[in-house]
């Protein structure tokens, strides 16, 4: 059974930097991409961006772009998200996903298999 848990939300003023950790299991993640998407009370759940797991290659929203990094590490079977210069706009609370790459960049929810249960970033200004 595929398991994804999310960890690292927390409260930060403007300008901080927080790294979210989404904990992979229950299968081989080699063929998959992995994607953060986050939801704001009252709107659409929203990409984020997205990885890889086979080669690393990456893909942001522009909102996020130069801002925010993701990366995996293999032997953990984790991915991070590396939220750096945080905007009260950020605040949400991010999920992980996942789903078997298919050679294109999967934008919408409905797209993705797999979810954690999600934690809170709030910024303060």
């Amino acid at each position: 059974q595929v398991q994804l848990v999310e960890s690292g939300g927390g409260l930060v003023q403007a300008g901080d930097s927080l790294r979210l950790s989404c904990a992979a299991s229950g299968r081989t993640f080699s063929s998959y991409v992995m994607a953060w998407f986050r939801q704001a009370p009252g709107k659409d759940r929203e990409f984020v961006g997205d990885i890889i797991w086979s080669g690393g290659s990456t893909y942001y929203a522009e909102s996020v772009k130069g801002r925010f990094t993701i990366s995996r590490d293999n032997a953990k079977n984790t991915v991070y998200l590396q939220m750096n210069s945080l905007k009260p706009e950020d605040t949400a609370v991010y999920y992980c996903a996942a789903t078997y790459y298919r050679g294109s960049v999967f934008l919408r929810p409905s797209q993705y298999d797999y979810w954690g249960q999600g934690t809170q970033v709030t910024v303060s200004s």
